[in-house]
């Protein structure tokens, strides 16, 4: 490589760790393995070695990558939080080894010792005492300047608010989820259809750094303290010392420290801890060899980025191959199936891996995956077991083609996947897998309006299986809810009112509880107006669906699907002989003064409601808009209207204030 080369390769692996860092600190959101990251770094330093002229400041050889998000405020550590210098093999330990012998001989330091800790994967802060009182807590950031985020970490139960000792103090230590509530958050993000978290370390980071602490609160946190950054009052000769003094001050200290009085026992303790890094609680990415004589350190003080006294031994990842056995498909709550490898058990980094999921049809299409192939697999963020590729050259012609179910595997229902998504889902309305979420959206504010029929109490309610099905929720007695809650009856005889009062609701509202896929308030009022019953609409042609305004061509096709199934018309027979209302109220039609034309509302009106105000446009024969368009007539402006107010005025719509529009209904 010519230096023409070298600085083209220099500058182009910057943007690449740049760009990467940025993801990995600043949005949490991961995009290469932490070992690929390490690798470009490697590279980038070697190189800039090598070619010591292309060196700059701004390179993430030389600074703490990470920024201050937006929002929160700064602080600037008067201790700065540094980063590690990484090895990845015993003998670059070997060399830190040498280097330490070398620096200690010309200084008189005799008998070096060694602290060996794991490396745990979270999200470093400083956290500050003021006569023994929790202050102040703030990220790493840039290792110069930090987010505060002292209240999100008074949240942290592990963080203690006082302690013993009346002194003034800054600890820093490491934010983490550990593997087991990592994996059940993980598992309910896909229950709930959100995007899963890469790994542990960036949902600790993404839980902490949180604007609304009330969010973090819900986080699993913990922490483990490594580092005394500043004390005043107390001298300590060895870092080993200081951990055992903050341990009785009630912080929560690594609990791997492995103190070494050599090299030797320091290579023995890495491979210690890469035996039992599986068996630990949290996930680790590393070992942390650190000098233990803290005077030691301040002679041979640190770079810009890192301390020149601690190394940072950082383990491959184990990939390993084994055989796909079978595919069969799970499904979540919200109806979506996913297909799941069954793998021939296999030990990867110390634990047992027989399963692993397979996302969509799409990636196993991608990865060109088949029932009998031999594949390779490994732990992304060492907890989540992944096939990274097909072994193709030990295909026998045995192996069998996937094709993903037409019918859901748990009731029987028609599986669809719709233009433009990679999910395939169940469209049974009273699929058991998906009966959770369907029963709590038909009771909410913008469905059947059910009032003290939440979350907490469908669940209590489906583990005594007093309700299987939404029809269920009307055969319910005055006893069985009572019995949910100490002294339950007022509660009881509340929701029992509340569910009574639901028969009689509007036929739009319960086209909304019904969950079809794609329709929503808006398109339930207008096919509520169109078919003015239940039965009507469930006799919908597809063609004639489609001639209606705003209900195109996938709504056309959802609404059909949903009602041939026969969930749904089971349901709907239930609903009918509990009592429910299926038809339309008979609509008052005071005149057509407004027929053709379209208003949108915006902002606060003062003698109207916004629903009173769009009954009457509707009862004048108007339509209403829920976006304004060049198809808007009028534009119904309140007090603190915003960006439909602008447009409308853009687009130069007529805008008509609340005296105005009483003006035109007299």
């Amino acid at each position: 490589m010519n230096k023409k080369q070298a600085k083209e390769r220099i500058e182009e692996l910057r943007k690449q760790t740049e760009y990467y860092a940025g993801k990995y600190y600043d949005e949490d959101k991961p995009e290469i393995s932490d070992f690929e990251y390490d690798m470009l770094m490697v590279e980038l330093r070697n190189l800039e070695k090598e070619y010591p002229e292309f060196k700059s400041k701004d390179s993430l050889t030389q600074k703490v990558g990470g920024h201050v998000k937006e929002g929160f405020k700064k602080v600037t550590h008067e201790v700065p939080l540094q980063s590690l210098q990484d090895v990845f093999s015993l003998e670059e330990v070997e060399e830190f080894d040498e280097r330490m012998q070398k620096q200690a001989k010309e200084n008189n330091i005799e008998n070096i010792k060694y602290v060996v800790e794991t490396k745990i994967d979270g999200l470093s802060a400083a956290l500050e005492y003021q006569n023994g009182e929790f202050v102040r807590g703030a990220t790493r950031g840039n290792g110069l300047v930090g987010e505060d985020v002292t209240e999100n970490l008074k949240t942290v139960k592990t963080i203690p608010m006082q302690i013993p000792d009346k002194i003034d103090i800054t600890v820093r230590g490491e934010v983490f989820i550990s593997k087991k509530d990592f994996e059940e958050m993980n598992q309910e993000r896909q229950e709930n259809e959100e995007e899963l978290f890469a790994n542990a370390r960036n949902a600790a980071a993404g839980s902490l750094r949180q604007l609304d602490s009330t969010i973090t609160q819900k986080r699993p946190l913990d922490i483990y303290i490594f580092n005394v950054q500043k004390i005043e009052g107390k001298n300590f000769n060895s870092h080993f010392e200081e951990l055992e003094y903050l341990e009785k001050q009630g912080f929560n200290v690594n609990p791997v420290r492995i103190p070494c009085n050599n090299i030797e026992e320091v290579k023995e303790a890495i491979k210690k801890i890469g035996e039992m890094r599986e068996s630990l609680t949290y996930g680790i990415d590393g070992a942390v060899v650190k000098i233990d004589n803290l005077k030691f350190r301040e002679i041979l003080g640190s770079t810009v980025k890192v301390p020149r006294w601690a190394v940072a031994y950082k383990y491959p990842p184990e990939k390993k191959e084994t055989t796909v056995e079978n595919i069969i498909c799970q499904v979540g709550r919200t109806g979506v199936i996913t297909p799941m490898a069954i793998l021939k058990p296999v030990s990867v980094a110390g634990s047992t891996i027989s399963k692993t999921t397979l996302h969509n049809e799409d990636f196993i299409k991608e990865k060109d995956i088949k029932i009998g192939d031999t594949v390779v697999i490994q732990k992304a963020g060492d907890v989540i077991p992944e096939i990274v590729e097909v072994v193709k050259e030990k295909r026998t012609g045995k192996e069998k083609e996937f094709t993903m179910p037409r019918v859901c595997p748990v009731c029987g229902a028609e599986a669809v996947r719709e233009e433009g998504e990679s999910a395939v889902r169940c469209t049974g309305i009273e699929c058991p897998a998906k009966l959770f979420r369907n029963l709590v959206h038909f009771v909410s504010r913008e469905a059947m309006n059910i009032d003290g029929l939440g979350e907490n109490i469908i669940n209590q309610l489906l583990e005594k299986k007093l309700i299987q099905n939404i029809a269920d929720i009307y055969t319910l007695k005055f006893e069985d809810i009572a019995s949910l809650k100490k002294n339950g009856k007022k509660f009881a005889q509340n929701l029992i009112e509340a569910i009574e009062k639901s028969k009689s609701n509007d036929l739009y509202r319960l086209i909304t509880a019904l969950g079809i896929r794609h329709v929503g308030g808006k398109a339930s009022k207008i096919l509520a107006k169109k078919y003015k019953s239940l039965d009507n609409l469930q006799k919908a042609e597809q063609s004639e669906l489609q001639e209606i305004n705003d209900i195109g061509e996938i709504m056309a096709n959802s609404i059909v699907e949903f009602f041939s199934q026969e969930q749904t018309k089971d349901l709907i027979e239930r609903l009918k002989i509990a009592g429910v209302n299926t038809k339309e109220a008979e609509e008052e039609i005071l005149d057509n003064r407004f027929e053709g034309k379209t208003f949108v509302l915006t902002g606060t009106l003062t003698d109207f409601t916004r629903k009173e105000a769009e009954d009457l446009i509707e009862k004048h024969g108007g339509k209403i808009s829920s976006s304004v368009s060049k198809k808007t007539d009028y534009v119904l402006a309140g007090e603190e209207a915003g960006s439909k107010l602008t447009k409308a005025r853009d687009l130069e719509i007529n805008i008509i204030s609340e005296e105005e529009f009483k003006n035109l209904i007299k």
